[in-house]
C-alpha cells in the first residue's frame, strides 16, 4: 500500500496496517505502533460504555506502565466522573466524533491524581464511535518523556480518528479473518459488488499489499490479466489508485457502523 494518501481522504494510506490487522491477535501492537508513526501517541486505551452506564477496557497498549491500572479505575468508578461523559452520550448513533481538547481543570481533584500525575499523562486526546448500544471510547496520551501533542499531530490524529474508531469497533466485533472481512465486503456492499469475481479478487489482494506479479502467481493467471482485472475494477469505480481504493473500503467499513 502506498505510503501517501489521497487529497480526497488525507488518512486513508496511513492506517492501513491497522485496518488490515482487525481480527488478528496482534492488533494493540499494529495500533499503537500506527498510532505512533503518525501521530506521536504514546498510549492508547479503548472503553467500551454501555447506554446502562456499564464500562470495560478493551485495550491497553503504549509506554504507561500502570496502564492496566489505570483502565481498571476508570471502568470500575472513575467513568462516571469523566468530563467527556455527556458529550459521548450525546454523540450516541451519530457519526464519529473528536472530544474536547484536554485541559486539567476539567477534571477533579482525585481523577487528575490518578489519572494524569501519578501516571505520567500530560496530554490527552480522545475519540468515539457508537455501534448499536455500545460507544467504542478511545482515548490517545502522551507522557512527560514525550511533552503534550504539537498541533501537527492534532491535526493528524483529528484526521485519522475516523478511521480508526472504526477498525477498534469492527476487530472487537467480529472475530473473521481480514480476507473474510474484505471478501464480505466485496459481495454484498456497492460499489464494490458491482466489480465481478475476479477484479474483486483482484482487488482484495491490492489491499492485503501484494504486488501485481504475487497476484498473477496467487491466482494462476498471467500478469498480463491481472493488470486488465486491475485497470477494468478502477474504471468501473472511477478510481486511479491503490489508495482511492483503499478510501472506498474505509468509507463502507466506517459507515457500516454507525
Amino acid at each position: 500500500m502506498p505510503p501517501h494518501a489521497t487529497a480526497s481522504n488525507p488518512a486513508a494510506g496511513d492506517v492501513t496496517a491497522a485496518v488490515l490487522a482487525i481480527g488478528r491477535p496482534d492488533f494493540p501492537n499494529v495500533l499503537i505502533d500506527t498510532l505512533r508513526r503518525q501521530a506521536g501517541v504514546g498510549h492508547c486505551m479503548v472503553f467500551a460504555l454501555s447506554r446502562a452506564g456499564a464500562a470495560r477496557c478493551l485495550l491497553d497498549a503504549g509506554n504507561i506502565p500502570i496502564g492496566g491500572d489505570l483502565g481498571a479505575a476508570y471502568a470500575g468508578q472513575f467513568h462516571e466522573s469523566d468530563p467527556n461523559r455527556d458529550a459521548l452520550f450525546e454523540a450516541a448513533g451519530g457519526a464519529p466524533i473528536m472530544l474536547p481538547a484536554f485541559a486539567p481543570r476539567m477534571y477533579g481533584a482525585r481523577y487528575r491524581k490518578i489519572f494524569f500525575h501519578d501516571s505520567g499523562i500530560v496530554d490527552k486526546c480522545a475519540t468515539a464511535i457508537w455501534t448499536g448500544d455500545t460507544c467504542f471510547y478511545v482515548n490517545f496520551y502522551r507522557v512527560t518523556s514525550q511533552g503534550r501533542f504539537g498541533d501537527a499531530e492534532r491535526a493528524r490524529l483529528q484526521a485519522i480518528a475516523p478511521a480508526i474508531g472504526a477498525s477498534i469497533a469492527r476487530h472487537f466485533q467480529q472475530t473473521a479473518t481480514p480476507e473474510q472481512n474484505l471478501a464480505a465486503l466485496f459481495a454484498t456492499r456497492a460499489p464494490l459488488s458491482t466489480l465481478t469475481p475476479r477484479e474483486q479478487e483482484v482487488c482484495r489482494h491490492i489491499l492485503c499489499g501484494f504486488s501485481s506479479e504475487a497476484i498473477s502467481q496467487g491466482l494462476g493467471i498471467s500478469l498480463h490479466s491481472t493488470l486488465t482485472y486491475r485497470k477494468r475494477a478502477y474504471e468501473r469505480l472511477g478510481i486511479s489508485s491503490q489508495n482511492e481504493l483503499f478510501s472506498i473500503v474505509l468509507g463502507l467499513l466506517t459507515r457500516s457502523l454507525n
